[in-house]
C-alpha cells in the first residue's frame, strides 16, 4: 500500500510495505492518486516507468511484512498509583482531579512493597523492570515513593534484576530534596506544564481555584537545569480552548525546555473536548509547529518534540510494532488498595479490575482479551498508512470513546496521521540538508 500526500509545495509517497519515503513532483503524486485527466499519455508513461523501477527495487508497492505479535506471559512494568489525591484541581483531569471517582487516599508502604513483590514474582527471566509512580500527585506521598524505590532496588539485586523508575508530577512540591532524589533514582521524570501562563492557569488550578503557573514554573526550570543528560519530558495538554497550541510548545521551548510533548485532551467536558470540527485548525497548528521546528533546528536552536520523532529505518522491530500496547498483559496499574487494572486510564472501573497484589493473581479472561489485542485485531487499521507506526492507538481511548479496545478512536487517528506526515516531512528535509 502506498500513501501519497502533500505538505505545502512538497509531495511525498510513503510505502507501507518497505517503510520507504520518497519525495516526488506534483505530476507523480497526481498520477498515483488516479488524478490523470489533465496528464498526457506521455506524462503518465514517464511516471509509471519510474514507479516500475521503484517496484522492482522493492521500494514501492512492496508486500507488507508479516509478523506475529510479541506477547509475553511475564510482567515487565507497573504503574503505582502512589497517591489518589492531588494538590491541583485541573478541569480536564481524566482521574477525577486525582481521586479516580473514589476516596482520596495514599498507597501504604505495605501495599507498594506487595506490588514490587508481585512484579518480581511474575517477571520471569526479564532482567530490567519498570515502575512509574503516578497519581494524583505522587510527591504528596514522597516518603512511600522513596522507600519503595530503595526496597525495589534491594529486592531486584537479590535476583540479578534492576529497576527503571519514572515519576509524573505537576511540580508543585519540587524542592532541593526531591530534585536530588529524582536525579539519583529516576530514569525519567514527566512534568505537567501546559504552556503560556494564561493557558495553563485556565485549567490547572490550585485547590483554592487560583492559577498554578507562577507556583511551578521556577521549580520546574530549576529541576530541568539540574537534570544534565538524564531523561525528562515537559508534557502539556491542549484543549478546545487553546487550539493554537503550537504557541504553547514554542513558549515552553523558549523557556529552556528542550524535551517536550503536547497531548490532545481526553475529556467529555463540552467546552474543552476536541471535536471533529476542530481538526482543520489542529492540522494547521501541527504544520505551523513543524515549520518553526525545522527553522530552529537549522539555526542550532532545536528541541525534541515527542510527536515528531519517528524512525522509518531503525525503529522498533516489526513484531513490537504489530503487538500494540502492553497494557493489561505485560503492564498493569495498581491503585492504593492494591487492586490491579490494565493501565492507569482503566483504574477505578470495576469491569476492568483484574485482581489485587495481595492475592497475587491476575484475571485470566481480561488478560487474555488484552493479550490477543494487536494491530491485526483492529480492523479499521487495515487500510491505514500509519498502522505500522501507530500500532492501533490507545486501548483505553478506544474503549472509552467506542466501547471496544480494538475499535480505534477516529479523532486520535486523524491527529496521529497528521503528526506522522509532519514527521515524515522533517525526515525528508533533514536528509536534504545533510547532502
Amino acid at each position: 500500500m502506498v500513501h501519497v500526500f502533500s505538505y505545502h509545495e512538497h509531495y511525498y509517497i510513503f510505502d507501507t510495505g518497505s517503510s520507504s519515503l520518497h519525495e516526488c513532483d506534483e505530476k507523480t503524486a497526481r498520477c498515483l492518486r488516479g488524478e490523470t485527466t489533465e496528464l498526457s499519455d506521455a506524462e503518465i508513461r514517464e511516471v509509471m516507468a519510474d514507479v516500475e523501477g521503484l517496484k522492482e527495487a522493492g521500494l514501492l508497492y512492496a508486500e507488507e511484512p508479516a509478523a506475529a505479535p510479541v506477547k509475553s506471559k511475564y510482567i515487565k512494568a507497573l504503574c503505582l498509583h502512589i497517591c489518589h489525591d492531588c494538590n491541583l484541581r485541573c478541569k480536564y483531569c481524566f482521574a477525577d482531579e486525582g481521586a479516580y471517582h473514589s476516596a482520596r487516599e495514599m498507597m501504604s508502604l505495605e501495599t507498594a512493597k506487595a506490588a514490587i513483590d508481585f512484579l518480581l514474582r511474575n517477571s520471569g527471566d526479564r532482567k530490567v523492570l519498570e515502575v512509574d509512580f503516578f497519581g494524583g500527585e505522587p510527591l504528596m506521598n514522597l516518603n512511600v515513593v522513596k522507600q519503595t524505590v530503595y526496597y525495589a532496588k534491594e529486592e531486584a539485586a537479590k535476583r540479578g534484576k534492576r529497576f527503571l523508575f519514572t515519576t509524573t508530577t505537576n511540580g508543585l512540591l519540587l524542592d532541593d530534596d526531591v530534585i536530588r532524589f529524582f536525579n539519583e533514582e529516576m530514569e525519567n521524570v514527566v512534568l505537567s506544564l501546559d504552556g503560556r501562563p494564561e493557558v495553563h492557569d485556565a485549567v490547572r488550578k490550585t485547590v483554592n481555584g487560583k492559577g498554578s503557573f507562577a507556583l511551578v514554573i521556577d521549580k520546574i526550570k530549576k529541576f530541568v537545569r539540574s537534570r544534565g543528560d538524564k531523561h525528562y519530558y515537559v508534557r502539556g495538554t491542549f484543549t478546545a480552548k487553546n487550539l493554537d497550541f503550537s504557541k504553547d510548545v514554542l513558549f515552553l521551548a523558549d523557556n529552556g525546555f528542550d524535551s517536550l510533548s503536547m497531548e490532545p485532551v481526553v475529556t467529555d467536558i463540552p467546552e474543552l473536548q476536541i471535536r471533529e470540527e476542530h481538526l482543520p485548525a489542529i492540522e494547521k497548528e501541527y504544520e505551523a509547529l513543524c515549520e518553526e521546528y525545522l527553522r530552529r533546528e537549522a539555526a542550532g536552536e532545536g528541541f525534541n518534540f515527542f510527536h515528531f520523532n519517528i524512525d522509518l529505518e531503525g525503529g522498533p522491530c516489526l513484531q513490537k510494532r504489530v503487538s500494540a500496547c502492553g497494557a493489561g498483559n505485560e503492564y498493569f496499574s495498581v491503585v492504593p488498595n492494591g487492586d490491579i487494572y490494565p493501565c492507569h486510564q482503566f483504574a477505578g472501573d470495576a469491569k476492568w479490575r483484574m485482581g489485587n497484589v495481595f492475592e497475587g493473581r491476575i484475571d485470566a479472561e481480561i488478560r487474555g482479551e488484552f493479550a490477543s489485542s494487536c494491530l491485526f485485531t483492529r480492523k479499521k487499521c487495515g487500510d491505514c498508512f500509519a498502522k505500522f507506526i501507530c500500532s492501533g492507538g490507545c486501548s483505553a481511548n478506544n474503549y472509552h470513546y467506542n466501547g471496544d479496545i480494538n475499535d480505534p478512536y477516529e479523532m486520535t487517528c486523524a491527529m496521529m496521521k497528521k503528526r506522522i506526515e509532519c514527521a515524515m516531512h522533517i525526515l525528508a528535509v533533514r536528509k536534504t540538508r545533510a547532502k
